[in-house]
């Protein structure tokens, strides 16, 4: 396979994910994901920023965001976010003290 064809389909696929993740399965929380997986739909608009920074452009986190959720933050925690309860705070903090270091 030629370099412009994996680019072409790692970017299909990243798109995939990304309706899947904002459209498909957006009663699934942020904090569920970084409990089971280890990051969220933020960290991809993170890698996103990131990935802009190394190509010399410049994209605030609030940009990044924006670009990644189609929507400000403010309007995607209105519509899609709920309160974290005590369980998931909790499994948040264990997971982060495990995985603080690996990467």
């Amino acid at each position: 396979m030629d370099d412009q064809t994996e680019i072409e389909l790692q970017a299909a696929a990243f798109r995939r994910l990304q309706k899947h993740l904002m459209q498909d399965r957006n009663d699934v929380q942020n904090i569920d994901m970084m409990n089971l997986t280890g990051f969220c739909r933020n960290c991809l608009s993170r890698w996103y920023q990131e990935a802009a920074a190394e190509r010399g452009i410049e994209m605030s986190k609030d940009e990044a965001r924006e670009h990644y959720y189609g929507m400000s933050m403010d309007e995607w925690k209105s519509r899609h976010q709920t309160e974290a309860t005590d369980d998931q705070q909790t499994a948040f903090k264990k997971a982060f003290a495990e995985n603080v270091g690996k990467g």
